[in-house]
């Protein structure tokens, strides 16, 4: 009976010991597994947000683009995607990204604004080189609106200077495109032979012609065309070819001869991309951008295409440009910055005399 006793209690306890070892295994395999399983399903089935931030006359085109690369992306990953947009003014945009809007993707008026998100942090330095065309993804040139039958007679960038003639364009504080009207006008001296004497003087009687400064491009069309103000309004040719298609012939523009290349660029958002997690989406958008369907619906709203395919096959929906000058001609952006937009730069000093 003793014997059977000892048996049996050491059968018991090695059965006891056995069973822990094999549920300790089975625990330790059973916990990897799910963890890649969860890893797998979070890599290809879970949704994904993405937050895009653009200036504001772009909107347009990507409610069409957007979701194009929704659908592309879903067929070849299975997986969905959530866009959190905004639109506004470049230079505004910049700075709530900085104060804290989590972009994963910017697409903005001006490199400089871009270089802004460099230095503080938010975009790897030579991010030019992370995208096609030197991250240029859109072009424009700069139009002027006029009322129809062009009642005062303007045909150049010189007759916004006349007695009389109420201009409209945005606040080159916080307007992109208000920047490049600013540097057209600039250009339409300098690049042609005058100096910036000359140039001060033709800026400073259109910015006199101003009777206010509208935040955005965007609003300043909506000023000239919703609220009839101004006998002339300034802005990228891509937003007048989008108004005519909107207000039919109440929209005529004219595209001066002498004019600057807008380029406008693009650019991955790293430090909110990677604490996000979805840099490869984020990447993945951005190269959709340079395909030519995507091209193609740039141009369709007016862009002019970056792809020189779809520039050819859509060069007679614009017009041709004589004297094209580009930001590096005028110095580059830095330099631009500094001359013309910094505190008590040029552009302060002409507002200044208008006070």
């Amino acid at each position: 009976m003793k014997k059977w006793h000892r048996y049996s209690l050491w059968n018991l306890v090695s059965l006891f010991l056995l069973g822990v070892s094999l549920s300790l295994v089975l625990a330790a395999c059973g916990g990897k597994v799910d963890k890649n399983a969860n890893t797998a399903a979070v890599t290809s089935n879970s949704d994904v947000n993405l937050t895009f931030v653009s200036y504001s006359v772009t909107s347009a085109a990507y409610e069409q683009i957007i979701p194009k690369f929704i659908k592309k992306w879903k067929k070849e990953h299975n997986q969905n995607i959530t866009f959190n947009q905004s639109y506004d003014g470049s230079g505004s945009q910049t700075l709530a990204v900085i104060d804290g809007k989590e972009a994963d993707v910017v697409h903005l008026s001006l490199a400089i604004d871009i270089n802004k998100l460099v230095q503080a942090g938010f975009i790897q330095p030579d991010w030019e080189k992370e995208a096609p065309n030197n991250a240029i993804v859109t072009q424009s040139v700069d139009a002027i609106a006029i009322r129809p039958g062009n009642p005062k007679n303007i045909k150049t960038w010189a007759d916004l200077a006349k007695d009389g003639v109420k201009v409209v364009t945005a606040d080159p504080r916080t307007s992109g495109g208000a920047r490049w009207n600013f540097l057209s006008l600039w250009g339409a001296v300098t690049q042609t032979g005058g100096d910036e004497n000359q140039a001060i003087n033709l800026i400073s009687k259109v910015y006199n012609n101003l009777p206010l400064l509208p935040k955005t491009a965007r609003s300043a069309s909506e000023l000239f065309f919703n609220e009839g103000q101004g006998d002339v309004l300034l802005n990228y040719e891509n937003e007048m070819i989008l108004l005519a298609k909107k207000y039919g012939e109440k929209v005529s523009y004219i595209v001066p001869e002498v004019n600057i290349s807008i380029d406008n660029p693009v650019a991955v958002v790293d430090k909110n991309t990677d604490k996000h997690g979805n840099r490869a989406i984020a990447e993945a958008f951005i190269q959709f951008l340079y395909t030519p369907d995507s091209q193609r619906e740039f141009a369709k709203l007016g862009f002019r295409p970056v792809d020189l395919t779809i520039a050819k096959e859509t060069e007679s929906n614009f017009p041709k440009i004589k004297t094209l000058f580009k930001a590096e001609d005028l110095g580059g952006w830095d330099e631009i910055q500094k001359k013309f937009f910094d505190e008590g730069a040029i552009f302060d000093k002409i507002r200044s005399q208008k006070a």
